[in-house]
């Protein structure tokens, strides 16, 4: 059998390019070489401040942004979390064998009671709990995220180790998949491309003059100075996304007039903007059409909800069974 791959999006948001380079491309790469499970994960979202009056669109519009870039429910299974209830019943099961001092510790949950203090839930706790359950339900093997996942990939594997140990073999201990933009810098100069700071993303369905504005508040220096690129800065964060978008010899030419103090930038953002946007028409002019299908994008969610109830049904029986829910 093919090795099975699981991958995730948050609806909290129009996806950036962030999540098209790191998670989205990753899932191209895998859906003709492995069976794949793609999901937006709605259950995730409400872990931090969300509108409820927004979700069911923001559900949509990130199954949309999928067919898009070339996701094929011929290929892989479209899921949306909250419609397949195994994820909850799993993530409780494993739930009962997990240390809650383990899941303090990671730094993924002290960022956010940081960055919502006055939201620090129980979700927000449970989010890598129910994030292995994700995975483990469909036995995932590979999952196509960024550096910054790998503590939570690490619950999982231990989740798993610790399930295996207690009730017999039953899931695998997932790994993550490297994707060439898994880091994608911030417009604003510091962290990664993020959807919850504003100014810091280019969203894959952001028209050319957008794209431009966007690129032209990205902050520089004064270009004179002369010397090697810096390596953690602004103009360093520019760099790493004109790396990810144009030819080497491009990139070279930059990195040249940046080395001899005559970097033009408006130059260098106008023709990264052009190299974006040749990129994403593409993905932008195919989501068009499935925008105006709305009854083939509903029965493409309908079947991918149907195939992947019944995958995930199988692995929960056999969860009940060795856990002694047999009555």
């Amino acid at each position: 059998m093919k090795k099975r791959v699981y991958s995730g999006i948050r609806a909290t948001g129009r996806l950036h390019l962030g999540n098209y380079l790191g998670a989205l491309k990753g899932m191209l790469a895998l859906q003709d070489k492995y069976e794949c499970i793609f999901s937006v994960v709605d259950l995730h979202t409400i872990t931090v401040p969300y509108d409820p009056n927004t979700l069911k669109e923001s559900v949509r519009e990130i199954i949309l942004d999928y067919l898009a870039v070339g996701l094929d429910p011929d290929k892989c299974y479209l899921e949306i979390q909250s419609k397949v209830p195994q994820h909850v019943e799993l993530a409780y099961l494993l739930s009962t064998i997990y240390p809650v001092s383990r899941l303090e510790d990671l730094p993924t949950y002290k960022d956010k009671k940081a960055q919502y203090p006055k939201y620090v839930n129980m979700g927000l706790l449970y989010y890598p709990v129910l994030m292995a359950a994700d995975v483990l339900l469909y036995k995932g093997e590979l999952v196509p995220v960024g550096i910054d996942q790998e503590p939570h990939l690490e619950v999982m594997r231990e989740i798993a180790r610790k399930f295996n140990s207690m009730f017999g073999q039953t899931f695998p201990e997932p790994q993550r998949f490297k994707t060439e933009g898994e880091y994608v810098p911030s417009l604003t100069g510091k962290g990664k491309m993020s959807k919850s700071v504003e100014g810091s993303f280019i969203t894959i369905t952001d028209d050319f003059k957008t794209i431009r504005e966007r690129l032209a508040a990205a902050p520089t220096d004064s270009g004179t100075e002369g010397g090697d690129l810096p390596k953690d800065s602004p103009v360093a964060n520019l760099f790493t996304l004109l790396k990810l978008f144009v030819s080497d010899d491009v990139y070279k030419k930059f990195e040249q007039d940046y080395k001899e103090g005559d970097i033009r930038y408006v130059e260098l953002k106008n023709v990264l903007a052009e190299s974006i946007y040749k990129e994403l028409k593409p993905i932008q002019d195919k989501r068009k059409e499935f925008l105006n299908n709305e009854k083939l994008v509903d029965e493409i969610i309908a079947e991918g909800i149907r195939k992947c109830t019944q995958m995930a049904e199988e692995t929960i029986k056999e969860v009940r069974e060795k856990m002694g829910f047999i009555y």
